[in-house]
């Protein structure tokens, strides 16, 4: 095989990126593509830069943000994409149980099982594992100004505060082309893998091999009714609480009154005022550890 890395240089994991080098070396992986991007944005061009050059397994050094930009570059070629989770959530690895320690995920790049995953599909760009519009998008804008980088997922709390005042905003919602929700709402989210941070369950059914993207809308608003909601999502199922809607569809179309922000796997983008996302299934071929 061929193997390339695209690499987060300002993430950090174990002893570094010299410590991958120097694993790879030991483990045979011969002459190795070598990619270092300073911003997750700039990750695309690096990939197909390896694509070119006829990478079959492409590490990516890096956390959610870092992997969704590159699993959206590799859907549908059929290179495998192997994770080394460096960043600060890195929600996707931990989904897929790939080791937080270098040799170890190395060892399941090279070595592992293959399986196809679905992602999800978003105004033309993929995520792995969730996107949101709203609440979600701007705690997230906000921990990314700096502050992630020295409190860690703190940086979310913190940020959360700041939010939970927010206003909500009239909102239409299509599920496989079938009216589903219209009102005030302060968040919208689908759904390809259902754990957040802090290891809470957003959505319970969430699969990434049904070919389907499970969708939350939240309507509360104010300190006590997020702290409900999110008191629900930690200790049960998210369906019980009163402040959330839930469902699943192949097609997503939204609307809303005015614009809100869009988020994907982490990364704040653009404000919309309307959106159109779907499951892609088996899009991308991850290394995993095998089953057992």
């Amino acid at each position: 095989m061929k193997v390339a890395v695209v690499a987060h240089r300002k993430k950090t994991l174990g002893g570094g990126l010299d410590e991958l080098r120097r694993v790879l070396d030991r483990a045979g992986a011969g002459k190795v593509g070598w990619h270092e991007v300073p911003k997750s944005k700039k990750a695309p061009k690096q990939v197909r830069k390896a694509l070119k050059e006829g990478a079959d397994v492409l590490f990516v050094w890096g956390g959610d943000g870092m992997v969704q930009r590159c699993v959206d570059t590799v859907a549908g070629t059929g290179v495998t994409v192997a994770i080394i989770p460096a960043g600060t959530a890195n929600l996707f690895a931990s989904a897929l149980k790939i080791p937080r320690d270098i040799e170890a995920a190395v060892d399941v790049g090279l070595h592992g099982e293959r399986r196809r995953y679905d992602l999800g599909k978003i105004d033309g760009e993929h995520f792995a594992v969730m996107a949101g519009a709203g609440f979600d998008a701007s705690l997230i804008e906000d921990a990314d100004r700096g502050l992630k980088r020295r409190a860690g997922r703190l940086a979310y709390v913190r940020t959360a505060l700041r939010h939970v005042r927010d206003e909500p905003v009239h909102t239409i919602v299509h599920l496989d082309d079938e009216p589903w929700f219209e009102g005030p709402s302060t968040c919208l989210l689908m759904g390809n893998i259902g754990t957040i941070s802090g290891g809470i369950k957003a959505f319970d059914d969430a699969s990434p091999f049904d070919g389907r993207l499970e969708v939350g809308v939240t309507t509360a608003r104010g300190a006590l009714q997020w702290a409900r909601t999110i008191g629900t999502m930690a200790t049960g199922r998210t369906d019980r609480s009163q402040f959330v809607r839930m469902g699943n569809a192949r097609k997503v179309y939204a609307e809303f009154a005015e614009p809100v922000l869009l988020e994907l796997d982490g990364g704040a983008r653009k404000r919309v005022k309307r959106l159109e996302a779907e499951a892609v299934p088996s899009a991308v071929t991850i290394a995993v550890p095998a089953r057992t």
